[in-house]
Parts: C-alpha cells; structure tokens; sequence
C-alpha cells in the first residue's frame, strides 16, 4: 500500500449523515437510546453504587457520552490532534470505569472507539487506535480467551467493512454530484445554444426584410426630394409592402424551421431567384438536407440576395447549389452594378452583421462560408456537411 494512504483521511462525503426516511431516523433513534438504556442498567442494576457513589457515577457516565460526542464531531472535521487525545481520554475513562466494575460500560467504549477510528481516521493513526481499545478490551476479559479473541478479530473485520461501505457511499455521491452538475452544465449549454438559434433567426429575418424595405423607402423619399414622378415613386412604396408581405412569410417560415417543419431547399430557391431576378442553377442529385444545413442555406442565399440589391442593384446575379457527397455548397454571384438605379446613399443601410451571422451559422456546423470580390463582382461561396 502507498505511504501516502496511510495518512489520507477517508472522503468528507463518506462521513456526511444521510437523510433517510422518517422511519429510518426513528430506528436510529430508538437504537441508540436502547443502547444508552443497556449501557445504564448494565452500570446500574447491581446496586454497588450508593448515596453520594450513584452521583459519582451518574456524572462519570455523562461525561462519557459528551467526550463520545465531542470524539464523533472532531473526526467528522477531520482535525487529527483533537481526535487522538480524545480517543485516549475515552481509553482512560473506559479503564477507569472497569475499574469501578461498570464492565458494560468499559466494553462499549473500547469497542466503539475501535470501530469509529476505522471508519472515520486515516489508516495509519487508526490502526493504532483500534489496535489499543481492542487490546484493552481483550485485556479486561483475557479469561474467556477463545471468545474475546474471535471478538477482537471480528470487530477489527467490521470495522474494516464499515471503512469501505463509507468510502464506496462517499465516491456514489461524489459521482452523483457531477453528474448533476454535467446535466445543470449541458442544460445551461443547450439553452444558450438555443437562444442562439433563435437570435440568429430573429436577425436573419428581420435584417432581409428590413433592410429590403428600407432599400425601396429610402429610395422613395430621395425621389421626392428630386421631384421625381409619382408613378415611380408609387413603384417603390408598393416594393416596400411587398417586401413587408415577404417578411411576414419569412418569419412564419422562420417559425416552423424552429419547429422542424421545412419546405424542401430548392423550392425555396426557385422562389426567392424569382422574385429577385437572378439565375438558379443546380447540379448533382437533389436530396432532403438536415434541417440546420437547408436552413443555413436558405438565410445565406437571402441575406447575399439582399446585399446584392442593396450594395449592387441592377447587377447580373447568379445562384448555384451543389448536391456533394457528404456536404452541399450554395455559390451567389454578382457581377458590376449598375450605377444610377438606387442612389448611393442606400449602401450605407443595414447593420451590417449579415456575413459575420452567415459565416458563423456555418462554422457552428462545422462548414465554412467565404466572400470576396470575384471578376468585378462579388461572390459567396457556403459549404456544409449534409
């Protein structure tokens, strides 16, 4: 055995009190108060104790039990000098009550001591203990040799299993303890994992539609500024209510994608390139993609189609989706704007987080997302597991 296991004290958690039932307290109780009834009649009875001796007496037995109590609380806390000097108070006291024929008495003392030092000090100072109060023991009755021999021995084995039934409760514990602070760990993960979600989708959804809205009602409010005719004016509020219309729709749809319920990717494509003019292209072998993947895709082909409009509009766009083994990939791209259509002052809209969300929705499936300038244009390139 290590040297180092000769000092450790058993786990605090081995020694914590277990509340049990109602019934099992009430059993713990009415056996230590038939010990301590046992203890006094076995003191008691004989009558040899008289006038000022039952006081004597009565005090000694006090003072046992309180040098008991004091000897259990210490060793709880795992203070070794207090607990050593106490015990050979207790060995002391239980000479001095065989001494005064208390046998009873004598015995019970020498006999819990060495089985609570098992339990509760480390090996090596328990050891010692036990050994002394079981030596005392077998010394006050040395007689009946055969019996008080197959006592100590089987005392010693008690306290021994007592020993490792605590350490093997303290370990459950311990390991009940981290299992419930794992499960409080992944709770508090899947929950900030989820409004996570949830805030990506509020900002997908409002900042496509927003921002689209905004693109139209700026416009609209710099040709009135520019006495611009009322027809096209008119053309851009009905854009505006259109794109709001569109918004509604997304967030339902933003709705059931947090529910699971998904309409399949490419019919999603087919009718967002239509509404905003641009080109879908698709290769490979359609498939029903995870529900994280298709929705990644869809906020990644609204958001770059929304950019495009804001930042390029007019411009030539393009969408492919790509049917991989294993991953799928979405490419949008735009070519030159044209200059003239929205004015200028319209590319400062948005807040301007849409491709940090994007690149962070792929990154958290483990894909990645790249944009840049492409041959004058702009290109977003996605690619996920699916």
């Amino acid at each position: 055995m290590p040297e180092w296991s000769w000092t450790r004290w058993p786990s605090r958690e081995a020694l914590e009190r277990e509340a049990g039932s109602p019934a099992r307290r009430t059993l713990t109780m009415l056996g230590r108060a038939a010990l301590l009834a046992a203890v006094t009649w076995g003191t008691f009875s004989r009558g040899e104790y008289g006038g000022w001796a039952v006081v004597a007496a009565a005090a000694g037995l006090a003072a046992a039990l309180g040098v008991c109590a004091a000897y259990l609380r210490v060793s709880r806390e795992q203070r070794l000098a207090p607990s050593l000097v106490l015990a050979a108070v207790l060995v002391g006291g239980a000479w001095s009550a065989e001494g005064l024929q208390a046998h009873l008495l004598a015995g019970v003392l020498w006999v819990g001591l060495a089985v609570t030092a098992v339990v509760r000090l480390p090996a090596g100072p328990a050891v010692v203990v036990a050994a002394v109060a079981l030596a005392s023991y077998a010394a006050a009755g040395w007689e009946d040799r055969l019996s008080v021999t197959v006592t100590v021995c089987g005392l010693a084995v008690l306290g021994y299993l007592l020993r490792l039934d605590a350490e093997a409760r303290g370990t459950a514990r311990r390991l009940l303890a981290q299992e419930r602070a794992a499960r409080a760990a992944e709770a508090e993960s899947a929950a900030l994992a989820e409004r996570a979600r949830i805030a990506r989708e509020i900002h997908d959804v409002l900042a496509h539609s927003l921002s689209a809205q905004l693109v139209h009602l700026e416009a609209a409010r710099l040709m009135l500024d520019a006495g611009t005719d009322r027809e096209q004016i008119r053309e851009r509020v009905v854009a505006a209510r259109r794109m709001a219309q569109d918004g509604l729709v997304e967030t339902r749809q933003a709705l059931s994608a947090l529910r699971g319920e998904l309409t399949p990717v490419g019919e999603f494509l087919v009718e967002l390139t239509g509404r905003e003019r641009a080109v879908l292209t698709v290769t490979g072998t359609p498939r029903p993609l995870p529900a994280e993947a298709g929705l990644a895709v869809r906020r990644t082909a609204q958001e770059t189609l929304t950019n495009v409009r804001k930042h390029a509009p007019g411009a030539r766009c393009t969408v492919e989706l790509r049917y991989l083994p294993g991953e799928v990939e979405l490419e949008v791209r735009n070519g030159r704007p044209a200059r003239g259509d929205v004015p200028p002052e319209l590319a400062g809209s948005g807040g301007g987080y849409g491709l940090l969300g994007m690149r962070e929705r792929a990154e958290l499936l483990g894909g990645t997302l790249l944009a840049g300038r492409h041959e004058g244009g702009w290109r977003v390139l996605l690619r996920v597991p699916a």
